[in-house]
């Protein structure tokens, strides 16, 4: 079987990494067709994606179209079976829409602004 949808996330990002790694555990326990790459050690040019679009949300490429955000979580939770009744709820419209706000609002913009911290304490650091 062909692996038709790639993960795109943060593995730098301990937040982004845990969950991650559960879906990777659960994907590969399970033989499904998902790929999990982490920005930080893949080549970001079949994405077209800069490193700092790639860190700002989660993305997901599935049958060759890229999709970010809650739009990417369904795609990856509809290919889990035990994940696909969160997918529906999710996906429902205003759910979807409430879901879709508050990590284009609030989650993803923070869990950003986590990684630049990171980053600056860690050229900080190699600048000491």
């Amino acid at each position: 079987m062909s692996k038709s949808t790639k993960v795109l996330y943060n593995g730098d990002c301990p937040v982004c990494r845990f969950e991650i790694d559960h879906y990777a555990s659960y994907s590969h326990k399970n033989q499904l067709p998902l790929e999990f790459e982490d920005l930080n050690r893949c080549d970001l040019a079949p994405w077209q994606l800069s490193e700092d679009q790639a860190a700002r949300r989660l993305y997901v490429l599935n049958d060759n179209q890229l999709v970010s955000g809650i739009p990417a979580f369904l795609i990856l939770w509809q290919q889990m079976p035990r994940y696909r009744p969160l997918a529906i709820v999710v996906g429902l419209p205003i759910i979807r829409q409430l879901a879709s706000l508050i990590y284009n609002s609030i989650l993803a913009p923070m869990i950003y602004t986590w990684h630049l911290q990171r980053k600056a304490r860690a050229q900080n650091a190699k600048s000491n």
